[in-house]
């Protein structure tokens, strides 16, 4: 009798000092980010199908990524700044657009074990137009400062810097228009290089500027308006 208490006892001590075993971590399948076929980048699209004196159908492709389940395809209006979404399962959409317009595009890997999704490299393309001889630069690309950055000022100045592409490579110069405006004036017109160094700021004050971007053939375009401010 007093061995099987002891034989319970032991067994009560083994189980309460138990230790569970930990729970295996199940590491995160992470997508990764889709590389761009075509449209080519900063190129005249001449494939599209055409529907209409207005609209062609484009073929966007891209190498398919790894764990990967499905794709977001993010085709965006430079013009009207409008961007459109389409999914697929496959590395290939077919999107029907305006003809004669600038686009850029993107898109970003998802997969259902995972939170996480990837984005590619963002490309820019003008869908060919009816006749179309030359086309106007790609609106300006602002890389700093940023829409919405707050900056600190080097002894009371800041350097504006873009980038601009054209389908023609014949980009001229640029126009940079600055101020305090929502509407801001023009600062300096013939720029060569895609940056402008010294531009005179004020702390606490919020700025506005914009690119026009002109190319030999007289063509222009805008990079919409950007704001910043001043700490």
């Amino acid at each position: 009798m007093k061995n099987l208490k002891v034989l319970i006892a032991c067994l009560l001590f083994l189980s309460c000092n138990k230790v569970d075993s930990p729970v295996p971590v199940i590491p995160e399948i992470k997508p990764s980010a889709a590389l761009l076929d075509l449209p080519l980048n900063n190129e005249v699209c001449t494939t599209g199908l055409i529907v209409s004196a207005t609209e062609s159908t484009i073929s966007f492709s891209w190498k398919a990524s790894d764990n990967t389940e499905s794709y977001d395809l993010f085709v965006k209006d430079l013009e009207s700044g409008i961007t459109s979404t389409i999914t697929v399962t496959q590395p290939l959409a077919l999107k029907t657009l305006k003809r004669n317009t600038p686009y850029s595009w993107y898109v970003t890997s998802k997969n259902t074990k995972s939170n996480s999704t990837a984005k590619s490299q963002t490309w820019k393309f003008y869908n060919q137009g009816e006749g179309t001889k030359s086309y106007a630069p790609f609106p300006a690309e602002i890389v700093a400062p940023t829409m919405g950055e707050s900056i600190t000022s080097t002894a009371g100045k800041v350097r504006l810097v873009w980038n601009g592409s054209d389908p023609d490579n014949d980009i001229v110069d640029y126009d940079i228009y600055f101020g305090i405006s929502s509407s801001p004036l023009l600062l300096k017109s013939g720029v060569k290089e895609s940056q402008l160094q010294d531009v005179t700021i004020i702390q606490g004050t919020t700025y506005y500027w914009q690119v026009i971007s002109k190319d030999s053939k007289g063509n222009t375009s805008e990079s919409g308006i950007f704001q910043f401010k001043v700490k």
